[in-house]
């Protein structure tokens, strides 16, 4: 079996595992919460799938970036709904409820939107069509890989919550394996094209994880804990699903090197902003003690 197609089973996995994973400890109560807050969900959706892809546009063609390096960034700028939001919104004091219903609409309508976002983006970039997509085979590996084992994992804690509880330590610790061990791999295989990345690409990246927070903050509502978890929940990206579509559309090319040089800096950089919000939501209550 060749690195790629290796590559390529080993993150399909990892997808299916984490989405398991979420829906065994969401409940679909925390789910409707968030969905009948309808303001919320439409924020959430032009901050995701309009606000934040046209600023990812806007940077590359103003970089003249490499076409495929070009697709990387693009296919993570339209996969929202990262696992990390909810914890991330805990660290920073937000509202978690709403970290993880946005999660879990965001995951499960990506599905069906980042394939037709790709479709109708990618031509910005590709200069005379050097690079596409094939949506309906997009459509259909995410709906198996991502909204089929999330509705699975959901369904098993709505019926049975008591083997979901037993199932989710288990399952964690896999998902965590999955996720190393396929960083890894790809690390290792892609590691030359990784140092080929110029300094300016990763000047870009973190301007699109800026731009990213800014977009969320601006769109979370009137109150602090509402902006803060928008904008983890706008600024982390699926690094998973977007794995899953470049490893699938475009294995062996730079664009793998991007999403994963640009998960790297979206988890992080979000964790050291989640980090200092959390700081300073407890200074106030260790000047009261």
């Amino acid at each position: 079996m060749s690195a790629d197609r290796l590559i390529n089973l080993l993150v399909t996995v990892t997808l299916m595992e984490m989405m398991v994973t979420v829906g065994l400890r969401v409940t679909f109560a925390e789910i409707v919460g968030t969905a009948r807050n309808g303001r919320l969900v439409v924020r959430a959706a032009l901050a995701n799938y309009v606000l934040v892809p046209a600023v990812a546009i806007i940077l590359l063609l103003l970089l003249q970036a490499h076409p495929l390096v070009a697709v990387g960034f693009l296919v993570l700028a339209v996969c929202p709904g990262a696992p990390y939001g909810p914890p991330f919104a805990g660290i920073a004091h937000g509202n978690v409820p709403a970290a993880v219903g946005l999660m879990v609409i965001l995951a499960g309508s990506s599905a069906m939107v980042s394939p037709v976002l790709l479709l109708v983006l990618l031509p910005w970039l590709s200069d005379g069509g050097t690079v596409a997509v094939e949506p309906v085979g997009m459509v259909s590996t995410l709906l198996v890989t991502q909204l089929l084992p999330l509705l699975a994992g959901l369904l098993v804690n709505h019926w049975r919550p008591r083997v979901a509880a037993r199932l989710l330590g288990p399952f964690e610790t896999v998902s965590k394996i999955l996720n190393l061990s396929a960083a890894g791999l790809i690390l290792v295989t892609q590691f030359h094209m990784l140092t080929q990345i110029r300094l300016i690409a990763f000047g870009g990246m973190l301007a699109l994880l800026v731009a990213s927070l800014v977009i969320g903050w601006l769109v979370g509502g009137p109150d602090a804990e509402g902006r803060k978890t928008m904008a983890l929940t706008t600024s982390l990206r699926n690094a998973a699903v977007g794995l899953v579509i470049v490893t699938g559309s475009f294995g062996g090319t730079p664009a793998v090197s991007a999403v994963l040089a640009y998960a790297i800096i979206a988890v992080f950089g979000s964790l050291a902003v989640a980090l200092w919000w959390g700081r300073r939501a407890s200074a106030p209550q260790r000047l009261r003690a």
